[in-house]
This record gives C-alpha cells, structure tokens and sequence, in this order.
C-alpha cells in the first residue's frame, strides 16, 4: 500500500517529536550539511546518494522501532518531498513490514526550521546524538 507524504510546520514537529523514539528526522542536504548546523538528532542521508542508501534507511528505521520519518533539506521544496515520495515508493514496491506509518516533509526545510527560533546543533558527531541543541 503507497504512503502518502503529508507536512508538517517546524511547531508541530517540535510538539511530535519532543519524547517520542517513534520519530526519526531525515536530513537529505548534501555538502551543505558539514557546514551549516542540523536539527538535533536528525540522521544524514544526503540527496546525492539517496536511492542507494534507501535499503540502509529501511532497516535502520525498523530496527530502531521508528514509525514516523520526517523528511527535510534546506528548504523542502525539490530534495525534501523527492527523497520523502522515493522512500515511500520503495516501501510499497519492496513490500516490507517496515512499521513506517507516516512519512511527513518539513514545511520550510532547516532554513525555515533555523529562522523561527527551533534549536539547532552545530556537532560534527555522526550521527548526531542529539544532545547538542542550542539556538
């Protein structure tokens, strides 16, 4: 069964994610990552090497209980919602029981996230632990 991608502003993903492990954020910027900050906790799989990486991204999220996966890049508006259709294609053509129930695109991409005050990490950690937020 295809999954739709819905949205989600940088508000509401703060209120979702704030003490839910179902929820993985997926940053698909590429070089712009290394020298920009993140979201705390996102999970890297640059747009460049996406399509190869999605299997990877399959079995990360089930393993880890993931239901949720919300994808973003600077503004969400080309890599964001194609990386975020692309996954939700391959779950339904490979047809595994991933557990992934929704697969969002953050409204605005990290500029709009960054821009309305949301904390950002600056680590160089990979991945990032999330436990570096600041603003």
């Amino acid at each position: 069964m295809a999954r739709s991608v819905s949205y989600v502003s940088a508000a509401k993903l703060v209120s979702m994610a704030r003490g839910d492990p179902r929820l993985a954020i997926i940053d698909v910027r590429d070089e712009e990552r290394s020298y920009q900050a993140h979201i705390a906790g996102s999970h890297h799989f640059a747009s460049g090497g996406f399509a190869a990486r999605m299997p990877e991204l399959a079995q990360a999220a089930t393993a880890s209980g993931k239901d949720t996966l919300v994808f973003h890049c600077a503004l969400s508006q080309v890599r964001g919602p194609s990386c975020a259709r692309m996954f939700s294609d391959y779950l339904s053509e490979t047809k595994e029981d991933s557990g992934i129930k929704n697969i969002m695109v953050l409204e605005r991409g990290f500029n709009g996230w960054e821009v309305s005050g949301q904390p950002v990490c600056r680590c160089t950690d990979a991945p990032c632990k999330g436990t570096c937020a600041s603003t």
